[in-house]
């Protein structure tokens, strides 16, 4: 059992996100808090090789953008969204999310995909 203080978390920010990562001494998951409030990324897609991300919408809302699909997934306060490892995505909107991810997210599984 852990508990992991807010003040534990270390805080990053890039261009129109922020976050708070939540280290726990578990690599099966971690948990982050992230908010966003343009397109992440600005532009081109995100993936993760290696983890599962799931999210809860805190606050806010957005879309959920899937590389070579022309849907638009709409989401807002209280939805959940699973993103699968190896699935290349986008947001934009303005929001807040609960992220664990499995097995725990690392930024050497995670790459910028260009369009």
């Amino acid at each position: 059992m852990q508990i992991v203080k807010k003040s534990e978390a270390e805080y990053y920010t890039g261009n129109g996100y922020y976050g708070y990562d939540y280290p726990t001494v578990d690599p099966d998951i971690n948990f982050a808090v992230i908010s966003i409030s343009t397109r992440s990324p600005e532009a081109g897609y995100q993936v993760n090789r290696g983890c599962k991300e799931l999210l809860y919408i805190i606050k806010g809302s957005g879309n959920l953008y899937k590389k070579d699909s022309n849907d638009v997934l709409s989401f807002t306060e209280g939805d959940v969204i699973f993103i699968d490892k190896d699935e290349l995505y986008a947001f934009d909107g303005n929001f807040e999310a609960a992220v664990p991810c499995t097995p725990a997210w690392t930024s050497e599984q995670h790459e910028y995909v260009e369009e």
